[in-house]
């Protein structure tokens, strides 16, 4: 373009654009340069700092309950162990609140339910349920041998309230900026699978009654039977049906944290437990992290509802795994 411009000016009028064409390119050449130079890349996002979860601490809370006895309903054993919960609650949560209410039972019987919630920071609107059950069984009734009395509930109860109650304790010394409410539902497990709703009372209250009018959580994971040795996490099938995006999550964040091997790709049937109601009833999203053994007739954990649920059922390589999980989900995706 510059040789066209030429056509018909004198030589050293020519001479003088010329240089004057070329001095604006360099200007425009430099401008360009210091512009390219001002570009500044996004620096990444800092490293999350996830606190570790200790399974020694889990298993004593674990031990501590179980030491109480069967934790049934209506008895001395359900009642101390109900003021242990609450009481370590209150050491790590900003807030605890209890709900007790009178429940009728399927077979008439009337009980003094007590959900028992601990929060951390309470007016947060992003907000993460963790929850469990803490009462156990009146009956081994999967038992050849004294199926109408009750048993230790180690892990069908005890393990899953216990991994919550250390989840409490890290999340309170790291100083946990999400919302994160832990609920321990009562009178989940006294129901007859031939009745219907029989079983979760003290979260089919919840869900009705919230312990704050209004509450909403982004959603909920529960634990069942979750710390025997080499436990097998399925998608279980109602999760799947209404949160199979949170399932996918938590799937994906335990197998990048190293813990695959034991949260499985395979789907399972859906079961009626805990989150059913959250999910139905509640409105919020709700996945339940519980055994699927199948192998197993019942397809849960092989000990469910029988005299073995003991302590030596207990795994700290399982409590560790699972609890660890929850940290990861709850400080890197809260």
């Amino acid at each position: 373009m510059i040789r066209m411009a030429l056509r018909g000016i004198k030589t050293k009028n020519a001479v003088a654009f010329l240089f004057a064409s070329l001095y604006i390119i360099i200007l425009a050449s430099c401008s360009n340069s210091k512009k390219e130079d001002k570009v500044v890349e996004t620096p990444p996002a800092p490293p999350v700092n996830v606190p570790s979860f200790n399974a020694d601490s889990a298993y004593i809370y674990t031990q501590q309950q179980v030491y109480f006895g069967p934790r049934v309903p209506g008895t001395a054993a359900h009642k101390k162990c109900g003021d242990y919960l609450a009481a370590q609650l209150r050491q790590w949560c900003d807030t605890v609140i209890e709900q007790v209410a009178p429940i009728t039972a399927h077979d008439g019987k009337v009980f003094q339910m007590r959900n028992i919630i601990g929060s951390f920071n309470p007016s947060a609107g992003n907000r993460i349920i963790l929850t469990a059950h803490w009462d156990s069984r009146p009956w081994a009734d999967q038992d050849t041998k004294r199926p109408n009395e009750p048993f230790d509930a180690a892990n069908d109860g005890a393990a899953s309230s216990a991994m919550l109650l250390e989840a409490a304790r890290v999340m309170a010394e790291a100083d946990v900026k999400t919302g994160v409410d832990i609920i321990l539902f009562d009178l989940e497990d006294y129901g007859k699978s031939e009745i219907e709703n029989s079983y979760c009372y003290g979260s089919q209250y919840w869900a009705r009654n919230k312990h704050i009018p209004g509450y909403q959580a982004r959603f909920g994971i529960l634990l069942d039977m979750a710390a025997a040795t080499n436990p097998t996490f399925t998608k279980e099938g109602t999760s799947m049906q209404y949160a199979s995006d949170v399932v996918e999550l938590v799937w994906k964040t335990a197998n990048d944290a190293g813990y695959g091997r034991y949260f499985l790709q395979d789907e399972s049937p859906g079961i009626i437990d805990d989150h059913f109601y959250i999910n139905k009833l509640a409105g919020i999203r709700c996945i339940d992290i519980v055994h699927f053994d199948f192998n197993s007739p019942s397809h849960f954990w092989k000990h469910w509802h029988t005299h073995e649920d003991t302590m030596d059922k207990i795994d700290k390589v399982s409590l560790k795994s699972v609890g660890q999980v929850l940290m990861e989900v709850v400080f890197r995706h809260g």
